[in-house]
């Protein structure tokens, strides 16, 4: 059986080395899916920690303590000790809790309990909730959105995944490779210490270590799985799993996502709850795919399976239109993001136009906004395409597709798929690449593709750069993207360098259900370098924009090809980007003060957790005041009474019930007169040799 172990040992090796760190990254953000884990991060850290990121104490189990559960939303504070990129993601992961989940976090405003954002020695954070405010630390290299989903899911209280009690039935540890000392980071634990919430064991768990944790060996790994084409899979630092979320829901009792309205890839025969609109000339059919015509969910894979809507503008007159409403939806936000895919066929005057429908004033959802777009017309191209439409609606509506009919033909329709409405910003950009397999083949290491110029809302423009087989400093086997600026029509007012700004990549992972993709994103942050200064300063000329454009900056390693390959990132052989360039000036200093709140005794994490105690109201005249307290003592107020806590030092101690009685530490008085005593002793003893010298 271990010739078995071995043999999967060294097929791991090899899978592994192929992914060694190229020889150097040349103007490289990081190093991309090559960057260091959290285990290798904490190495340098001399904190003691719980299985390699957990500080405290580690029976702290929300999962089996329901008293160290938080409550919503978590108050929180960004210290400004963080690197301005670690602000930007800690952003973008509550973004993603709230997508996914109940969870929901806001600005501390004087809670008693809280979590504050530090910069510290590595990525590591408290289990549940201690009560009395607690660090997350975010330190050099921890800025990623998976990093901070991870470290804030102990924080919810929750383990990594390979201390299960049934972990040996899924993977391997190799014992004899863990770096002595850490041996402890592979404990398996009981169901009653660390519960799986009655799910299966998850190899793509954002909480699951990566094969070379804490090796010693740099090319022999730690963990193996048993099924052997997992072992590239444990580790992935993407975004939550399925059963990271089914977990997290399950524990928190979410019955619903904070910021995701509405989706639909109509394969339901309710069609998600949409409506025909009586008074238009046609319907919107649900319709199977076919040869001819896949849907995007499936793209056709299926029998009986994959359906989208379609609006058939075949031997109709110009101008009639057909409408298809959504059910009435209830917003939170001011602002939601409508995504969607389309196709048309045809003819060019087809149009796909969105409106949206709001309540009235009277309670009826009827009044019509102006549409948003003329949004689409027919361009010859009939593959399925992304679209996005910004909304701003406060009070309730309906959003709803027009197709119109262009002309009378024989043939055409317009289809739409996969639609999801949330309650987020859109992205910047969106850079659809067809046939991606086939540039996979034929562009040469080092050669780019370029995009189209994209302007931010600042008015900032720029442009993504593909390396389909690597940059020339990087692995062939990977993909590799970069961020430049471009001149545009904006520049004689904006600010130069465009520093401050934080640059947010994403390959998208296409699933239909935006509660399970894993999209892959990277980001970095401007400063005041050169690079960021106005192109023009360059003068590289770019024929496809007609302007300049300043140097790049990104990733040799965004994404493997491996990677790649996986889940829904090809789908339809696309692959899409979304880009955003988001200004943080506003997050330079975002630290607030604790507010100090005496009213309970100190307590140990230990003794918080064992003997939680139950506030005391503050009195109305505080005892405090004058502060009674002598030699740096500390008033605090105790049943109404005012009661001191008195300064101990190394060598002084003060007690007294004002701190006013001073003693010497009784050791400290040990050494003081054993060393007088020794001073004499060596006195006496060096005139007496002198006095027998003479």
């Amino acid at each position: 059986m271990d010739s078995v172990w071995r043999i999967t040992s060294f097929i791991v090796l090899l899978t592994l080395k192929a992914h060694a760190l190229p020889t150097q990254y040349g103007e490289d953000a990081d190093a991309g899916e090559l960057r260091e884990d959290i285990p290798e991060i904490n190495l340098d850290s001399q904190r003691d920690l719980f299985e390699g990121d957990i500080a405290g104490d580690p029976r702290r189990n929300a999962i089996l303590d329901k008293k160290a559960r938080w409550e919503f939303p978590i108050p929180y504070i960004l210290t400004d000790s963080l690197d301005l990129n670690a602000k930007g993601v800690i952003l973008q992961a509550f973004e993603m809790y709230r997508l996914k989940s109940c969870v929901d976090f806001k600005p501390y405003e004087g809670e008693s309990t809280y979590i504050s954002f530090t910069k510290l020695d590595g990525c590591w954070s408290f289990v549940g909730d201690l009560k009395t405010g607690q660090n997350v630390s975010i330190g050099d290299r921890c800025d990623t959105k998976a990093i901070v989903e991870h470290e804030l899911l102990h924080a919810l209280g929750f383990y990594h995944e390979q201390s299960r009690s049934d972990r040996d039935d899924y993977v391997h540890i190799w014992w004899d490779q863990i770096i002595p000392g850490k041996e402890h980071n592979f404990n398996k634990y009981e169901d009653d210490f660390i519960t799986d919430l009655n799910t299966p064991y998850d190899y793509e768990s954002i909480m699951h270590y990566r094969p070379l944790s804490f090796n010693k060996d740099p090319d022999i790994p730690t963990i193996t799985t048993t099924i052997p084409a997992f072992n590239n899979i444990i580790g992935q630092r993407l975004d939550f799993s399925a059963l990271d979320l089914e977990r997290l829901n399950r524990m928190y009792e979410c019955s619903a996502f904070l910021t995701l309205l509405d989706q639909c890839a109509f394969e339901q025969i309710n069609i998600c709850g949409m409506i025909q609109y009586d008074e238009d000339d046609a319907d919107w059919v649900q319709t199977l795919s076919s040869s001819d015509v896949k849907d995007h969910t499936l793209g056709g894979q299926c029998r009986d399976a994959g359906y989208y809507m379609k609006f058939d503008t075949a031997n109709k007159a110009e101008g009639h239109s057909a409408l298809l409403e959504s059910r009435i939806l209830y917003p939170k936000r001011n602002q939601q993001c409508l995504e969607f895919f389309y196709r048309m066929s045809g003819d060019p005057g087809d149009q796909l136009i969105i409106w949206v429908r709001r309540d009235d004033g009277s309670g009826n959802v009827r009044k019509i906004l102006c549409s948003p777009t003329p949004f689409q017309h027919w361009d010859g191209d009939e593959s399925w395409k992304i679209a996005h439409v910004t909304l701003n609606v406060e009070e309730k509506f309906r959003y709803f597709f027009q197709g119109i009919v262009g002309s009378n033909k024989t043939s055409g329709g317009i289809f739409v798929d996969d639609i999801t409405l949330t309650e987020t910003s859109c992205p910047n950009a969106v850079w659809r690449i067809q046939n991606f397999t086939n540039l996979l083949k034929s562009v040469p290491h080092g050669e780019r593709v370029q995009s189209s110029r994209f302007y931010n809302s600042e008015g900032y423009a720029y442009g993504i750069n593909v390396y389909p087989n690597g940059r020339k400093n990087s692995s062939e086997d990977f993909v590799g993207i970069t961020f430049h600026l471009f001149t545009g029509e904006n520049d004689a007012v904006l600010e130069w360098p465009a520093a401050n700004r934080q640059v947010t990549v994403s390959v998208m992972d296409q699933n239909p259900d935006t509660t399970l993709q894993m999209s892959n994103s990277r980001s970095f942050t401007t400063d005041a370098d050169s690079r960021w200064s106005k192109p023009t300063s360059f003068e590289e000329w770019d024929e496809s924009c007609v302007c300049y454009r300043g140097p790049e900056f990104g990733w040799g390693t965004f994404i493997s090809h491996d990677q790649l390959r996986r889940r829904d990132f090809l789908k339809n052989d696309d692959l899409i980007i979304t880009v955003n360039f988001d200004d943080l000036a506003h997050l330079l200093k975002s630290e607030v003060p604790i507010k100090a709140d005496f009213s309970n005794d100190p307590q140990s994490v230990e003794e918080s957790y064992n003997r939680p105690k139950v506030r005391q109201p503050r009195a109305i005249s505080d005892p405090c005041q004058p502060n009674p307290c002598h030699n740096g003592g500390v008033c605090v107020v105790h049943q109404g009474k005012a009661t001191c806590r008195c300064v101990s030092g190394q060598a002084i101690v003060y007690t007294g019930d004002t701190c006013e009685k001073q003693h010497i530490d009784g050791g400290i008085l040990g050494v003081l007169i054993g060393g007088a005593a020794g001073t004499i002793a060596l006195t006496v003893a060096i005139i007496a040799v002198i006095y027998r010298q003479n």
